[in-house]
This record gives C-alpha cells, structure tokens and sequence, in this order.
C-alpha cells in the first residue's frame, strides 16, 4: 500500500493530525460555528429582552402572582397531605394570599392619604430652612450674590413632590391589584393538579423537573428569609421613628418591610422619605437621628446578617444580585426590583439548572464556592 493510500494517523488526545493540520471535517458533525451559534444566541436574548421590556405592563404582575403562587404552594399540599380534597387547599391557599395583599395595600393606601393631608402644612416650613441657610451662609463669609445664585438653584420645595413621587411610585406596583388577584385564581387552581403534573415530568424528563423544583425552593427560602428580616426591620424602624416622634411611622415601617425585598440598595429607598419628612418637621437634627437610627438597624441587619441567610437560601454572590437588581429594575420598572432575585432564580433554573452539562455554572455566581473533598485523602482513609 503506498503511503497516499495509508489512512491519516491522527492524534488520540487532540483529534488532529500529526503533520500539524486540522483534521476533516466529518459526516453528520455540526457545521456552524461557534462564533456564530454565540451570536445567534445573544441576539436571541437581546430580542427576548426587548419583548419583556415592551409588555411589562402585563408580565410584571404575572411575575408577582406567579411568585406569590409558589410561596402558598406548601399550603395546597398540606391540606392534600391530611387527606383534604384539593379545592379546600386552593381556598386555603387564596385566603392567605389575598388578606396578605389586601392588608399591605390597604394599610399603604391609609398611610400615603394622611400624608397627603399632612404636606401641605410644611409649607411655611420650607421658607423657613430655606432662611435659616442664607443666614449661616451670611455668616459664614458669603456674599448675598452668591447666597441668591445658590439657593436660586435649590428648590427646597421639591422634597415635598419627592415624598408624594416616592408614595405614588410605591402604589403603583399594586396598582394592578386585581389582575393579580384574578391571576392568583387561575394559578391556584393549576396547582392543584401540580403534584400529578410534576410527577409525570419527573419521569419523562428528570433534569427540567429538578431545575423546577429548583427555583421553587429557591424562591420559598428567599421569601421567607426576606420577610422575617423585613418585619424585624419594621418593627425596630417604626418603634424608633415613634420614639423620636416622626410623623406617619407606620407607614415608614411597612416601607422599609417592602424595601426589605429589594436587595443591596433597599435600606436607601426606605430611608429617603422619613428622612426628608423628618428634615421638614423638626430640622436638620431630627433628620440626622434618623439617618443614624436606619444606618446602625439597617446596616446590621441587612447588610451584615441578612446577606448570609439570603446567600445561603438563593446561591447568589453580591455581585449577581446587585446586577440582577439593576437589570429587572430597568426591564420591569419597580416591580421588577422587588422580585429581582426570583427572576434571577427563574432565568438561571432555565439556563443552568435545566441541563446537567450548565450546571458547573452556579459555581461562578454562587455566594461561595462548595467545599472540594480530597479524593486522595479519601482513598487513604479506605
């Protein structure tokens, strides 16, 4: 046999041949590359990005229901474990969503009227700080020119717009409360076929159940870590506001309950209102106690315990969840801060969880990286 005839050794690590040339390209092998598959994919993302963004209106409250829909699960089966027809743990299950909902939106609805009753009686107010800092500008060595030209560009006013923005902005993530409502309905209904459901894709197809049943667990420890931190962090905000004598402390309590479910910068949105209130009703002093007052509470709870738990709960880094917070916020608008890391769980339970191959993956954006076993050590043991 002559040596064009002989068959090209190849390399059995590399697949290529030993004079340094690729190998042939194979029957049946993929032929696109995979620059081009990496392109394809990400306009492919970019477009579903785009799609969300347009129909937020309508996704964001699915989102919600969908993630309220997921915490009461374990109420439908419990009522299905004590040997109760499904129904009853449907209605089980709804009751304690909607008075939840309807309690929040109810007490925040109460609270944003008595401040919109309250801020205009701050006007006389206003002139007055706006007074006392041209005083000890004068006094500093300022000359009335450069006081005029400064204060000119200061509307000490718009605090009053930004506490009514920051309320409306707050009603506005419950402003489509029955469509949610209506939602859970249907959702409720769903799960009570969702065991039967569940069981048979477990079977069929073991790895999108588990990514499933992933992100379900994830959210549910989320949420419940969240919402015991968000009530002790109520409790201790409204108790200290009531103490230093801030107006409307209830509802600067239930803002920082629900700023609680907004990560990394949450502490920041629930202390800019009772802050500017409490500059407006007794000076520069009372703002500062309560800027203290949230930053020693707030700091350790959020930024230094909570954190933990959450990390621990969702396998989220603090980078990830800065970068989630910001990502849904601008697709989805408030809302979207406030579910921020379900939607993380949901988009990384459809990209990695889903497919054993991807899984290395939430190693990277885990909060810490898994302890490694020494199999050596272990073979030494035995």
């Amino acid at each position: 046999m002559t040596d064009s005839g002989r068959e090209e050794k190849r390399s059995p690590r590399t697949g290529q041949a030993r004079n340094g040339e690729p190998p042939a390209a194979t029957a049946g092998a993929w032929a696109i590359p995979r620059g081009l598959i990496v392109l394809l994919a990400a306009a492919s993302a970019v477009g579903a990005i785009a799609g969300i963004k347009v129909f937020a209106s309508i996704l964001a409250p699915v989102f919600l229901a969908l993630m309220l829909t997921i915490a009461v699960q374990p109420l439908q089966t419990w009522a299905r474990r004590r040997g109760w027809p499904p129904w009853v743990g449907m209605v089980v299950a709804l009751i304690a969503v909607w008075s939840i909902l309807i309690v929040l939106v109810g007490a925040l609805v109460v609270s944003a009227a008595q401040l919109a009753t309250e801020l205009p009686n701050y006007a006389d107010r206003v002139d007055e700080l706006l007074e006392g800092v041209r005083r000890a500008l004068a006094d500093a060595g300022v000359n009335a020119e450069e006081i005029q030209n400064l204060l000119s560009s200061v509307d000490i006013g718009k605090l009053v717009d930004l506490l009514e923005g920051a309320l409306r902005g707050l009603l506005s993530v419950f402003s489509n409360l029955f469509f949610v409502l209506a939602l859970l309905v249907f959702m409720a209904l769903d799960g009570m076929a969702i065991g039967g459901k569940m069981a048979v894709v477990e079977r069929v197809r073991p790895e999108i159940a588990f990514a499933i049943e992933a992100f379900a667990q994830g959210t549910r420890k989320y949420l419940i870590v969240s919402t015991v931190f968000g009530l002790i962090v109520a409790v201790f905000d409204g108790i200290g506001l009531w103490l230093l004598g801030v107006p409307l402390p209830v509802l600067w309590a239930l803002l920082s309950f629900i700023t609680n479910y907004i990560p990394n910068i949450g502490f920041i949105v629930g202390l800019l209102p009772p802050a500017l209130l409490a500059l407006l009703d007794g000076g520069v002093g009372l703002m500062i106690w309560v800027i203290v007052l949230y930053s020693v509470i707030n700091f350790v709870i959020q930024s230094v315990i909570q954190p933990k738990f959450v990390g621990d709960a969702v396998g989220l880094s603090v980078t990830v969840t800065f970068l989630s917070l910001v990502f849904w916020s601008w697709v989805l608008g408030p809302l979207g801060a406030l579910l921020a890391i379900p939607l993380t769980l949901l988009a990384k339970a459809a990209l990695l969880d889903i497919d054993p191959a991807t899984r290395w993956a939430n190693v990277l954006i885990a909060d810490k990286a898994p302890e490694v076993q020494d199999s050596t050590a272990d073979e030494e043991r035995t």
